[in-house]
């Protein structure tokens, strides 16, 4: 039996890389915005989630006039703060008493499969803490005083979310001051010295953050929803 589980979506982006003045959670994906598929996608993987969107407060009311033209599954929305950990902070002070796992999910992460959200949640029950991860593949280079040098790829790792974590070690977290190298869920959980469980990642499951990057989630989900009628 999974554990009761609540899903913050942090939904806060500004969209700046992305170009326009609309910010990138509100791109349409396919026949719905960015926000709508990553909501359905949560729910679908867990249906008995508790969902929770946190947002800019000055886009609050957009928001809720936006999804009411679309089929988008229940959840709460709340208002995120100046930075992500005080976003995160705001969507666990309204999680339900009953929830034993917390995940937090970048809202411009719509393609993450239902296995994928299963396991992490499973995986952070079983061991307090889980995050997805892939190998890089590119070759990188540390910029130094004087000048550059390859850096080995093979021991890095890169992140993605859903992040998920036992609900109080989350909170236990989460009770300690900002910190300018919070740059993810798990970096604030191992600042208390808990070690994070890393599990396998997508390469599908994509942030998108570029014009180029909403491009290929479109040909990816296209992708997706023509695989998915093919095997009805």
């Amino acid at each position: 039996m999974k554990p009761r589980t609540a899903i913050i979506i942090v939904a806060g982006g500004s969209g700046r890389r992305m170009g326009g003045e609309l910010p990138k959670q509100f791109r349409m994906l396919g026949e719905a915005p960015i926000l709508v598929q990553t909501i359905n996608r949560m729910h679908h993987a867990l249906p008995d989630a508790q969902l929770i969107v946190v947002l800019p407060e000055s886009y609050i009311d957009f928001w809720h006039n936006l999804a009411a033209r679309f089929e988008v599954a229940r959840h709460t929305v709340v208002k995120g703060g100046a930075e992500r950990f005080h976003s995160v902070k705001q969507g666990l002070s309204v999680v339900a008493f009953d929830c034993e796992v917390v995940a937090i999910h970048d809202a411009v992460r719509p393609m993450a499969s239902a296995a994928l959200i299963q396991r992490t949640i499973d995986e952070a029950a079983a061991h307090g803490s889980a995050i997805p991860v892939i190998e890089a593949v590119d070759s990188y280079r540390i910029i130094e005083e004087q000048g550059s040098r390859i850096l080995d790829r093979r021991p890095l790792r890169i992140v993605q979310t859903p992040q998920a974590f036992r609900r109080a070690l989350l909170e236990e977290a989460y009770a300690r001051p900002f910190e300018v190298h919070f740059t993810d869920d798990a970096s604030v959980v191992e600042a208390l010295g808990e070690p994070i469980h890393l599990v396998a990642g997508e390469r599908a499951n994509l942030k998108i953050t570029t014009a180029e990057d909403l491009i290929l989630a479109n040909a990816l989900f296209e992708h997706e929803t023509q695989t998915a009628e093919e095997e009805l």
